[in-house]
């Protein structure tokens, strides 16, 4: 019964890394989270594998990164408020699911493919992204150099 739990829960920590990773790699052009779900699959598969556990410190880096850099001046600030506006405004379109407008060229099935689940990912991303935003504002704004707030100490010339 043990090993059959253990079995059972290695399975799932797997599934659970590998949806992870392979949501952060498509993530990372579309609109989301991709660094994020990246490195939160890599930590949950480095506890399996010495490859994954090789490669959460440089993706946990480069986000730390990222998000400070997202933070430093005042239109990325407004630009990121924006796509979360945006990502809620498209979300809820989905979610409210009108009617194809006359304007739209293809057969009326293509408008808003994807229904109701498809909204709700949307508005959960822009509130997730909205998360980070506040996280990364209260961390990493106004720091001299958000280098060393965000663990990247290579290549700074202190």
């Amino acid at each position: 019964m043990e090993r059959s739990k253990a079995v059972l829960k290695r399975v799932a920590l797997e599934t659970v890394g590998w949806v992870l990773v392979v949501v952060g790699i498509a993530a990372i052009p579309l609109p989301g989270p991709g660094l994020l779900c990246l490195f939160a699959g890599l930590a949950v598969l480095s506890q399996q594998y010495e490859w994954a556990e090789k490669r959460v410190r440089p993706v946990e880096k480069a986000a730390m990164k990222a998000a400070a850099d997202s933070v430093q001046t005042w239109p990325r600030i407004v630009l990121s408020l924006l796509g979360v506006a945006w990502l809620h405004a498209i979300g809820t379109l989905w979610i409210v699911d009108p009617d194809a407008p006359g304007w739209w060229p293809v057969d009326d099935k293509w408008w808003l493919f994807g229904g109701f689940w498809t909204g709700v990912t949307l508005v959960g991303s822009g509130l997730l992204a909205l998360g980070i935003m506040v996280y990364s504002f209260v961390k990493f704004r106004g720091q001299d150099d958000p280098r060393s707030a965000a663990g990247d100490t290579v290549g700074s010339s202190n």
